[in-house]
């Protein structure tokens, strides 16, 4: 029983692992020069890492291949596991074997769904080693807000790092297996496997990922010096009005979820004085004035300040990362094992 499974999937098998194997290696070969390369250019590392192509395009391979392989998995192993037995009517001769249908499910599940996970966390752990000195020089405050700059717990890049992928591939297989089990074709399973997986995987970081942890809040008062710019409507230039302030997000290695401005008691500011409409851009096509050399910048700062208005911040800090890797890693398995019993549960039922 075991020996078939592996071997009615031994051609999607090889196809990904050698995959894998090639990209590994090339993971192994760059590594060790880019933790020389931190070590060697200290704060200027992710400036002269982001102009290395090398570099540059091994670190989105790595991201976009761990990315993609729980979806393959899942449209590639999972849908095709057992729609492709119905679909050709051979599971009949299995169930005539003297095995029962749950065991033979059982079986394919856990073995498939075993190398799976396997693969896909050598992968991930792969990918996070290589990128180790990235996320270190990134969590230091370090970066110019190139590709490489971004944080590990921020949504994409927490997705392809530590051990969620694995979560995500056991649910991707069992969502596939499920969804072969209830649709009975082959193609159409695949299908409907892969826009399952792509809508969860734009809905959780979204909705559900930010409260998995209570996020952490912070105020940061309003200066010339945090104060970035102004979020405008109307016209530009004093006509216009002010709808939000740009000010300085200050926590390296952190996902910002939100940003408002408050009074001195704390109170969200709905509307912001008519006089800050002077801090906005001017339009391009209005004439220089002698004023136009003056950054309106330093008065609004004082003016913001004088009123002590702060931003206050909702985040998740870097040191967020392992809970929510964790937790989310967990909520995959549950969902997986549930679809599992799904699967175990109707092919009882089928005729």
């Amino acid at each position: 029983m075991s020996w078939l499974t592996w071997r009615q999937l031994r051609l999607q098998a090889a196809t990904i692992l050698g995959a894998l194997l090639v990209l590994a290696v090339g993971l192994a070969a760059t590594g060790p020069r880019l933790a020389q390369l931190s070590s060697a250019a200290a704060e200027d590392f992710l400036n002269q890492a982001t102009n290395d192509r090398a570099d540059s395009w091994a670190y989105l391979v790595g991201v976009l291949a761990v990315l993609a392989l729980p979806a393959i998995i899942g449209v590639f192993w999972g849908a095709p596991l057992v729609a492709r037995e119905l679909e050709a009517g051979t599971h009949h001769l299995a169930w005539n074997q003297g095995v029962t249908r749950t065991r033979w499910l059982v079986t394919k599940l856990g073995l498939i769904g075993l190398g799976a996970m396997v693969a896909t966390g050598a992968l991930s752990l792969a990918v996070t080693w290589w990128c180790a000195p990235i996320d270190r020089a990134v969590a230091a405050g370090e970066g110019n807000g190139g590709l490489l700059t971004q944080a590990r717990v921020t949504p994409v890049i927490f997705d392809a790092r530590g051990v969620v992928p694995i979560g995500y591939a056991a649910f991707a297989f069992a969502l596939g297996v499920t969804a072969g089990i209830l649709v009975r074709r082959t193609v159409p399973a695949m299908a409907v496997t892969l826009g399952v997986f792509i809508a969860v995987q734009i809905a959780v970081p979204l909705l559900v990922r930010p409260h998995l942890v209570a996020p952490s809040r912070t105020d940061v008062a309003i200066t010339e010096s945090t104060l970035q710019g102004f979020r405008g409507s109307g016209p530009p230039g004093p006509g216009g009005h002010v709808d939000g302030l740009l000010v300085e997000f200050d926590r390296p290695g952190g996902w910002r979820l939100a940003a408002r401005t408050v009074d001195a008691d704390g109170h969200d500011v709905r509307s912001l004085s008519s006089s800050l409409a002077d801090c906005l851009p001017t339009s391009v096509e209005a004439p220089p004035s002698p004023a136009a050399a003056t950054d309106p910048r330093q008065a609004c700062a004082a003016a913001l300040a004088a009123g002590d208005y702060r931003q206050r911040f909702t985040y998740h800090p870097a040191s967020h990362y392992w809970p929510l890797q964790g937790i989310e890693t967990a909520m995959f398995f549950a969902v997986a094992l549930g679809l599992a019993g799904l699967s175990c549960w109707r092919i009882r039922r089928l005729s």
